[in-house]
């Protein structure tokens, strides 16, 4: 679990996770293909990224792209793919001059060749920044990080490095890919869906949660700004009461 630091607004979360969701309910609204709802998203994406290092947030993870994602059209997928890399090669360098290092959850590797090497460019470029920490979940699912880690673990069982009795609740969390990432203190999901989607499932235990009506690309700094607000009112027990 984590804590939470006081400035801008009064009681900031440490870590924040974001699961973008509308993009398509966005284009169908407005008429335009769905590349256009997603290339709008990135926009928002753009100015949450800004405004999050602004105020001090330490961690920002957004749901990019799910394990579950790979159902949708081949023609959509690749559109997906074609704005990550046109983001990390467009933007990276901002990213970079604001002290932003890039973090991947999930199996990247089997995405685009040309979207890993962007990925991977952005990666080496930002390891050594020590500002926002942006985790970007990729090719990433809540079940599958969790299956990933009983693998590990057993592999350790397996190897006589472990005992079946010594796995901890902390031991579980060290084999996610979160393993260095602290537990969300707020969830927010646009686009008036009211579930998690499979994201962050053991990290989410005792975070708060925000839901707004507002598609992704109309979610800009005062609606991330609204929602840390809220996040302040909330009184956190942890079960303890």
């Amino acid at each position: 679990m984590s804590n939470s630091s006081c400035n801008e607004i009064s009681c900031m979360p440490e870590h924040v996770a974001v699961i973008m969701d509308g993009n398509g309910r966005w284009a169908s609204a407005k008429g335009v293909p769905k590349f256009a709802g997603h290339k709008a998203g990135m926009e928002a994406l753009k100015k949450t990224v800004r405004k999050s290092g602004e105020l001090g947030l330490k961690y920002l993870t957004v749901y990019a792209f799910s394990t579950e994602n790979w159902k949708r059209s081949e023609e959509e997928i690749g559109g997906i793919f074609k704005i990550l890399i046109y983001y990390m090669q467009r933007e990276i360098q901002e990213i970079h001059a604001r002290n932003v290092k890039v973090n991947i959850l999930g199996d990247y590797s089997v995405i685009p060749e040309n979207a890993v090497a962007a990925v991977d460019k952005a990666i080496e470029l930002t390891k050594n920044n020590t500002g926002l920490n942006f985790n970007i979940a990729l090719n990433y699912g809540g079940r599958d990080d969790i299956r990933r880690g009983v693998v590990k673990l057993a592999e350790q069982i397996e190897k006589g490095e472990l005992k079946s009795g010594d796995i901890t609740e902390e031991l579980i969390s060290k084999s996610l890919y979160t393993a260095d990432v602290p537990d969300p203190d707020l969830i927010i999901r646009t686009s008036g869906e009211l579930r998690l989607s499979n994201f962050l499932l053991w990290q989410s235990a005792y975070s708060e949660f925000y839901f707004t009506d507002q598609l992704w690309p109309d979610f800009d700094e005062e609606s991330l700004v609204k929602a840390l607000e809220s996040f302040e009112k909330r009184k956190r027990n942890y079960g303890g009461r």
